[in-house]
């Protein structure tokens, strides 16, 4: 694990996300923090938002807001991490696969197609937003075979399940593309060295 970096200030930090990804990125990089997941209905917000028109942008970033929200409001002075991503392909929003069926449906659906995945994050205290930033990053996956993707959930096991699109560019689904524009932090959830300039500039790691 790498070593934690202190803080300037006393302020505590939350991450408002039950994400194993985006905690092992934040960790990684050497900050204290807390978990709280938020207790947010995130697929009735995502049928609003959908009946509303708004983009995969605009949602991604309703969504990291409100989840931010969540937890803000039930810890006065901390400084709260909210963040969202949605994959979009041809219009369509993907969500998590519930099983291995539905994940291997979405690569079918992705593969030899390019799309794009939109996310968000913010930061809040007392329950106002600091800041924000969006982020988006296209990756364009070859033609998969039946073989291979027989063999690739066989070996991905249920980890999958827990990223829309059913991959993991950080393992296995990096051989399911043949180019990813943009940065791989996004891809992973969170984007992170924009993230890592605000907590710099509010007093959360040192300069």
């Amino acid at each position: 694990m790498s070593p934690l970096l202190h803080s300037t200030n006393n302020l505590s930090l939350v991450l408002a996300s039950g994400s194993a990804t985006r905690r092992e990125l934040l960790a990684g990089a050497g900050l204290s923090f807390e978990v709280m997941p938020p207790a947010v209905d995130e697929e009735e917000i995502k049928a609003s938002l959908r009946a509303e028109q708004a983009t995969a942008a605009q949602a991604a970033e309703t969504l990291a807001e409100l989840k931010a929200l969540a937890v803000s409001r039930k810890r006065s002075g901390a400084l709260v991490i909210g963040a969202d991503q949605l994959l979009e392909c041809d219009g369509e929003w993907f969500d998590k696969p519930v099983n291995r069926a539905e994940a291997r449906a979405q690569l079918r659906r992705l593969s030899g197609r390019s799309h794009r995945l939109f996310t968000s994050v913010c930061l809040l205290q007392n329950g106002q937003r600091l800041w924000h930033h969006n982020a988006v990053v296209e990756l364009a996956m070859r033609p998969l075979s039946e073989a291979f993707l027989d063999s690739y959930l066989d070996a991905a096991g249920d980890r999958i399940l827990s990223s829309v699109g059913g991959y993991q560019l950080e393992g296995l689904g990096a051989q399911l593309f043949y180019r990813v524009n943009g940065d791989f932090f996004t891809v992973l959830g969170l984007p992170l060295l924009p993230l890592l300039e605000i907590l710099r500039a509010q007093g959360v790691l040192p300069s």
